[in-house]
């Protein structure tokens, strides 16, 4: 049986492969460091969502969200906290994971 592709619905929002790229290398950076343990996905009709998890039985402590439909305003990247805060939100995705970088920075060093 040869590779079968996942089902995509119309109208719903994904990763694309750099997108998705960039956002697991920084998992599994911050999973080297010994600060997250589980992630999930969702992608939805108006949203793509990867939530990193300290630990699986709680709330995310981040999610990274892209919605197309906010392109031309804010910018369809964002950031978001555990306590539901936009921690940062723009156009490109590499400068709203920055903050999540920073952190990964500090964990390193210490």
């Amino acid at each position: 049986m040869g590779v079968v592709p996942f089902p995509k619905t119309a109208g719903q929002v994904g990763f694309d492969r750099t997108e998705l790229t960039r956002i697991l290398d920084l998992y599994g950076r911050m999973v080297a460091a010994g600060h997250w343990r589980d992630y999930a996905m969702d992608m939805g009709r108006d949203a793509a969502i990867f939530s990193a998890f300290r630990r699986a039985a709680e709330r995310p402590e981040f999610r990274i969200e892209k919605r197309p439909a906010l392109r031309n305003r804010q910018g369809m990247w964002a950031l978001i906290g555990e306590g539901g805060a936009v921690l940062k939100r723009g156009h490109e995705l590499g400068p709203v994971l920055a903050p999540v970088e920073r952190r990964l920075m500090k964990l390193v060093e210490e």
